[in-house]
């Protein structure tokens, strides 16, 4: 678990003021690991610690925090009958506030890591040890594992493994957002013309309303990249802009008689039959069902099968 700066960032964007909760260290046995965090807001929240009375507990001191002026508190909590929880285990839990101005100012003295004092009794100044072993990570190719140490806490920043864009904010493309939206390994972007088709977007997408070839243009090299526009003539168009470039995967929503008539245009375009096979299509498993969810639901277990991890696809 890593500390989200993006998806913090976009959510101090849209509410304002907000409250990260994470668990800062865990002894014995508790339902989520040490750096587990959650968000939460006025009226709403994202992410979870693990549920249970801990949770509501957390949460509703969260609240108490964005309502006045408190920016940070610490915790400590055995998961015990007080709770009405038998895990047996204990957890120290950190919330801190944040809000745009302060993102706006944020720094780091160590890169891609977040170390600050969230104890009362911790010192001012980093303990020597910890900063030698934050400038070592800092320095390393491995991320730092969550720290918690002399009422110091240390965090990796986190950076999405996986670029997934999301070329048309229809039923199934908002639902695909919605599914990956939650999972730290990928950073969506949800793509569409129609205005109105991304006013509500869930959180953790972004939302493009350039030209999507234009979108495709800055998307990553080994981005997969998921075509379901209302236009079969633009989805071969998005096709064929994806098949002169690189790419890590490809899906396009539609039928088989569809894929077999975008195939022969692909072709006439002048693709390789090679490269035009790396789009699949169609996409979504059919025993999940046709429903939005149901094909968002197949996609997603695609691509989190360690067998269908992406591989970068070249356009030479």
């Amino acid at each position: 678990m890593m500390f989200d700066l993006a998806a913090l960032t976009q959510a101090t964007q849209h509410h304002g003021k907000v409250a990260r909760i994470v668990l800062a260290q865990v002894q014995g046995s508790a339902p989520r690991q040490a750096g587990t965090a959650m968000l939460v807001w006025d009226g709403g929240s994202s992410g979870t610690i693990g549920g249970g009375q801990l949770e509501l507990q957390c949460m509703e001191h969260a609240r108490k925090m964005l309502a006045g002026d408190q920016r940070l508190h610490l915790r400590r909590a055995a998961l015990g009958p007080a709770l009405n929880q038998c895990c047996g285990g204990a957890v120290t839990v950190v919330t801190e506030v944040f809000d745009p101005e302060t993102l706006a100012g944020w720094r780091s003295d160590y890169p891609a890591i977040h170390a600050r004092a969230v104890s009362p009794d911790a010192e001012a100044a980093i303990p020597e040890k910890l900063h030698r072993k934050l400038a070592r990570a800092a320095a390393g190719p491995a991320p730092l594992p969550l720290t918690y140490q002399n009422g110091w806490l240390a965090e990796a920043l986190w950076q999405p493994q996986q670029q997934v864009v999301i070329y048309g904010a229809g039923h199934v493309g908002k639902a695909l957002a919605a599914v990956l939206a939650p999972l730290p390994q990928f950073d969506v972007v949800l793509t569409d013309l129609r205005l109105e088709q991304l006013a509500d977007v869930p959180m953790g997408v972004r939302s493009d309303a350039a030209m999507p070839t234009e979108v495709m243009a800055k998307a990553a090299a080994d981005a997969a990249h998921y075509i379901m526009t209302p236009e079969h003539d633009y989805d071969l168009e998005l096709c064929h802009h994806l098949l002169r470039r690189d790419f890590g995967h490809a899906g396009l929503i539609g039928s088989a008689t569809k894929w077999a008539r975008f195939r022969k245009r692909l072709a006439a375009l002048g693709h390789a039959p090679a490269q035009i096979s790396r789009i699949a299509c169609p996409i979504g498993d059919p025993a999940f069902g046709k429903h939005p969810q149901a094909i968002a639901l197949s996609i997603a277990a695609h691509m989190l099968a360690p067998v269908s991890t992406p591989r970068k696809v070249s356009h030479s």
